[in-house]
This record gives C-alpha cells, sequence and structure tokens, in this order.
C-alpha cells in the first residue's frame, strides 16, 4: 500500500510547486485555479487511499 501513497504524495507536491511557479511567473488565473485543484484533489486521495488501506487490513 506504501507505493500509492507515494505516488499520490509526489503529485501532490507537484502541483503545489506548479502553483508557486504559476504564482512567481503572474500565470493566467484559470492556471492557478487548476494547480489548486490538482493540489487539493491530490490531498483527497491520498485521504481516501489511506482509509482504504487500513480498513483492509481490519
Amino acid at each position: 500500500m506504501r507505493s500509492p501513497v507515494f505516488a499520490i504524495i509526489a503529485g501532490t507536491i507537484l502541483w503545489v510547486v506548479a502553483f508557486v511557479i504559476a504564482i512567481a511567473s503572474s500565470a493566467a488565473t484559470n492556471t492557478i485555479w487548476i494547480c489548486v485543484s490538482g493540489a487539493t484533489l491530490g490531498l483527497v486521495g491520498l485521504r481516501y487511499t489511506i482509509r482504504r488501506g487500513r480498513r483492509g487490513q481490519l
């Protein structure tokens, strides 16, 4: 179960990095919201994956 969790964490970190780069380069508002949405969905997916993994071990 560790492999999906690490992949989701890595993807979420990349979305946050993209967000910082978009802010620093004064990107379009649409691009900034795409980065925010990607990071948010990554956090939701991380929570879901961890909870599902815990339920599977019971």
